[in-house]
């Protein structure tokens, strides 16, 4: 350091500052050797000290634990590959003949039955294979899977799931004991939910449909449902009604006097067989209402979870959307080179990526809650949002994107976009 003092301490009485020609040039050097010597003491001063090796080489951790973590677990992702290999090798080669014919074909509801999806709604003490927790987030899986290989079809598959959940969820011991032990055959009564009714800007909270109270203390039902799946031939409904306490779900049974069935065929989810179901004072005992007031049914739960069943398949149906795009733009050569090397083709794929991830996201986070039992609602309002809105343009990108071969029947795209819009639309019909 005294050394260094020396040479500025000459520097700065050097002639040199009295030149103003070199008076910068001078000052510069000065400055310039002032920081270097301090940086060099400093490096010269340092000490390393070796502290105790630890047995190996410490590495960060990842960050946030199992706080928020939506991994699936090993029993749900073999679960998961189960499905998706079902709806690959048997719903995805059929999906084309089945939206022609407007119905899913019998030995693929019986397939999709042997999966043993409707068991495992069942508690164990009913023959079951229900665990203690609630199933929402695999249910979702499930769904998301089934859809990869076709909405329709999906839907076909999982309505009568729904209204196993429904009774395993709020329904009386006498109800589960009565209905549930058949949804463990592997010939399953085919069910569905009827909520969606035929009217514009129609409110699931505000229904038209109807039960009323008898003198012998049953219900009289009354009201119309649109585009239920699978009406024509099932054996159980689950109907939502209003009445004098507020909406509540009626368990009808197909053989009760009073039901009307009509085919009603959409632009969408034609493989499922929807239809329009008309009760005409059709007579129920007390025990036909969910819950039969003594359970902690809630209707916004509900209808809740009926919308992240609708969720779910948008996510499995714009995954095999984007799983369809990327190797067609890659084969698909205009001017000379695949299209996917035009920028607007790349970023167009890359968004379906971004908003399929997003869906996908707020689904399970809501999905999640729902098994966990906490507030629900809002994320699932929030999913069905999103899904309804980035679902219907993922389809219309994914037909503008083939071109003239997102018109014909050929690809699946076509019947993707039109399924996909329903998603906004549907009300009831599954639930997870």
């Amino acid at each position: 350091m005294g050394f260094g003092l020396k040479i500025l301490n000459r520097l700065g009485g050097s002639p040199m500052l009295d030149d103003p020609k070199l008076r910068k040039a001078a000052t510069a050097v000065i400055r310039g050797a002032t920081s270097t010597g301090f940086r060099l003491i400093g490096t010269v001063s340092r000490q390393f000290k070796s502290a105790p090796r630890p047995s190996k080489a410490l590495r960060p951790g990842a960050a946030g634990g199992d706080l928020f973590d939506l991994t699936p677990t090993d029993e749900q992702q073999m679960i998961r590959d189960t499905v998706a290999g079902f709806a690959a090798e048997q719903l995805r080669p059929a999906a084309q003949a089945a939206d022609t014919a407007c119905g899913t074909p019998k030995e693929l509801l019986a397939a999709a039955a042997e999966l043993g999806i409707g068991s495992m709604q069942v508690p164990e003490q009913l023959g079951g294979a229900a665990g203690s927790e609630r199933s929402v987030v695999t249910n979702a899986l499930i769904a998301e899977s089934l859809a990869h290989g076709d909405l329709g079809m999906a839907v076909a598959c999982l309505a009568p799931v729904g209204v196993a959940v429904a009774l395993a969820e709020w329904g009386t011991a006498q109800q589960q004991a009565t209905y549930l032990p058949a949804f463990t055959d592997e010939k399953a009564p085919v069910s569905a939910i009827a909520v969606l009714e035929p009217r514009p800007l129609f409110d699931p909270f505000k229904l038209s449909t109807a039960a009323k109270r008898t003198d012998a203390g049953g219900y009289v039902l009354s009201g119309e449902k649109s585009l239920v799946p699978m009406a024509a031939s099932a054996e159980l409904f689950l109907v939502a009604a209003s009445t004098p306490h507020g909406p509540a779900l009626f368990i009808v049974e197909s053989s009760a006097k009073g039901i009307h069935i009509t085919a009603e065929p959409a632009m969408g989810l034609r493989a499922a067989s929807t239809a329009r179901v008309r009760f005409d004072n059709v007579q129920l005992s007390a025990q036909a209402l969910l819950g039969a007031g003594e359970g902690d049914f809630s209707y916004e739960n509900f209808i809740a979870r009926s919308r992240l069943a609708w969720c779910a398949l948008s996510v499995g149906t714009a995954q095999a959307a984007l799983d369809y795009l990327i190797p067609y733009c890659n084969e698909r050569v205009a001017f000379g080179e695949p299209i996917s090397h035009r920028q607007a083709v790349a970023f167009n794929i890359s968004n379906i990526a971004i908003e399929a991830e997003g869906m996908r996201l707020l689904t399970w986070r809501a999905a999640a809650l729902a098994a966990a039992g906490k507030p629900f609602v809002q994320q699932a309002a929030l999913a069905r949002r999103l899904c309804a809105d980035k679902g219907a343009v993922i389809g219309a990108d994914a037909v503008q994107l083939l071109g003239g071969h997102g018109f014909v029947k050929e690809h699946p795209v076509e019947r993707w976009y039109r399924d996909l819009r329903a998603v906004g639309i549907m009300e009831g019909g599954l639930l997870l």
